[in-house]
């Protein structure tokens, strides 16, 4: 006889949409925003996306605060130019979260409050010229690693926004390891700086992939739906094979003493990366963790005057269409 309990554990029937959910992620092909979609699908692209706007918005702070003080006109030029790009960045990616029915307004209220994360890379500070070099090279070079594949992200507007994000940011690699070559070949204090920017950033930009996949709670529901489409590990052996020989190139040390190549694994063994640091910068104990989200609060208060204008213009506008 079937008993009530018999009858719940039979697996439910796939519904015509989820169905064709899973009939668009088999094909590679993409979800635009007025398809159905899972709402745990919905939920990990908010939070992923809208965390990656955040972390273009925060990063903009360390490098901005060198404006003024980089040692030519063309480094000024330069940095805020890419200071510009990453404004732009997330632009692109707060509008395409929007398109899953969440407001920037929620978004924003979310980062000051402490309940949305951005990248943990940006807590540190930067306290040479060198730290340029080695942001553009090792921060800008492990968001290329990480969000190339995003250009095929299973969400239409995400992968969109992805490729000129892509391309800008192979611009700052490049003007980062330009900047560490440049302080390489100068004197022995230039090369000293350039070393200890290095040491300071390599490990932190290898953390940014986040934990190891078997303490990755989210990694493996992302891949399945190809939202991404590595793993956090793959993508930071990745990252390691392509510095190497660039660090060979630039004449700098990477901090490892453990690198070195496995023939067998046709991989780089490395050191165990201090993942207590890592929790502590995003409880929110890293060394700029404070002064980054106090100077994100104070611009938001000075910008108020801005989006009242521009609400009031709006309006106005809209006034007027109206009457015509």
């Amino acid at each position: 006889m079937t008993t009530p309990a018999d009858l719940a554990a039979v697996p439910a029937e796939p519904s015509a949409e989820e169905r064709r959910f899973a009939e668009i992620i088999e094909a590679d092909s993409r979800i635009e925003p007025r398809d159905w979609m899972p709402e745990a699908y919905r939920k990990t692209l908010i939070r992923q996306i809208s965390q990656h706007a955040h972390s273009e918005i925060i990063g903009m702070q360390p490098e901005s605060n060198w404006i003024t003080r980089a040692p030519s006109l063309k480094r000024k030029a330069i940095l805020i130019a890419k200071v510009q790009d990453e404004a732009g960045h997330g632009l692109y990616l707060y509008s395409a979260a929007q398109t899953l029915g969440i407001g920037r307004e929620e978004m924003n209220e979310q980062l000051l409050a402490g309940k949305a994360r951005y990248s943990s890379i940006f807590n540190y500070h930067t306290p040479s010229w060198a730290d340029m070099g080695a942001i553009g090279w090792l921060v800008d070079g492990a968001a290329i690693c990480n969000q190339v594949p995003l250009c095929r992200a299973s969400y239409g507007p995400y992968g969109r926004a992805m490729v000129r994000i892509c391309k800008e940011e192979s611009f700052h690699q490049r003007q980062g390891f330009e900047i560490l070559l440049e302080l390489m070949q100068g004197t022995p204090a230039q090369r000293e700086m350039a070393q200890d920017s290095v040491n300071r950033w390599y490990w932190p930009s290898l953390m940014m992939f986040g934990p190891p996949d078997d303490e990755s709670p989210n990694s493996a529901q992302s891949m399945a739906w190809k939202i991404k489409r590595f793993s956090n590990d793959e993508l930071r052996q990745r990252f390691v094979g392509m510095l190497v020989p660039q660090a060979e190139a630039l004449g700098v040390t990477l901090p490892d003493p453990e690198l070195k190549w496995n023939e067998e694994k046709q991989a780089y063994d490395m050191s165990e990366i201090d993942w207590t640091e890592f929790q502590e910068v995003l409880a929110g104990r890293g060394p700029a963790n404070a002064e980054r989200m106090r100077r994100r609060r104070e611009a938001h208060e000075d910008g108020a005057w801005v989006r009242e204008a521009a609400a009031a213009y709006a309006r106005t506008q809209a006034e007027r269409k109206a009457v015509a």
